[in-house]
């Protein structure tokens, strides 16, 4: 089971269990949860039953290659980031892995622990920043929703003026109209965003 402070859950899948086996040592000391298995269809089940945050996946399996495997997992899991290993620089595999897999990096071994490491490192620091850039997009979105509806409710409202420290700026011709109602007005409308989040969350 992942720590509540592990920096992911990486999936090893190599029919070399020597090499899983060895790389899972490195990445525990990093706080890295693993799990590991020999071929692409045990890959596939693990990906079904539990999340999975990295795809480690050789290439050449029997069975299914690792293009391959990341081909399905592009397809049906595509927030998982994935990563090819292969013994030998065959520039077909190499092209073939982008091109189905759409894969992250494309790694030749033997390679240090360490590069690997930095690799994932690097790919979940993205993967979290899309997932933030989702995130506020989706936040503006729901205020620039909730500023329409202020507008069509109360038309000029938001062309008002305000000064240097937000106050309201209300012209002397103005000085009849309800000014508490207005600002009542953008009290609802901030409330009513506040509510969305909240009901998002």
């Amino acid at each position: 089971m992942a720590s509540n402070h592990s920096q992911g859950n990486i999936l090893l899948v190599d029919d070399e269990p020597l090499v899983t086996d060895a790389l899972s040592r490195h990445f525990a000391k990093q706080g890295f949860n693993i799990v590991k298995c020999i071929t692409a269809q045990e890959a596939i089940e693990i990906l079904e039953q539990q999340p999975v945050d990295v795809v480690v996946s050789d290439e050449r399996m029997p069975g299914m290659s690792g293009s391959e495997l990341l081909g399905v997992v592009r397809r049906r899991f595509p927030n998982t980031i994935r990563i090819i290993l292969s013994g030998h620089a065959n520039l077909d595999a190499a092209v073939r892995a982008i091109n189905e897999g759409e894969v992250y990096r494309f790694i030749l071994k033997p390679c240090h622990p360490g590069e690997l490491i930095q690799t994932i490192q690097q790919a979940l620091q993205q993967k979290r920043l899309e997932a933030r850039s989702r995130e506020l997009l989706r936040e503006f979105r729901k205020q620039a929703e909730a500023l329409d509806q202020l507008e069509r409710s109360s038309p000029g409202l938001l062309s008002m003026q305000v000064d240097e420290s937000g106050a309201l700026l209300v012209d002397e011709s103005d000085a009849d109209e309800d000014v508490d109602m207005l600002l009542r007005e953008i009290e609802q409308a901030m409330a009513l965003t506040r509510q969305r989040k909240t009901g998002a969350g």
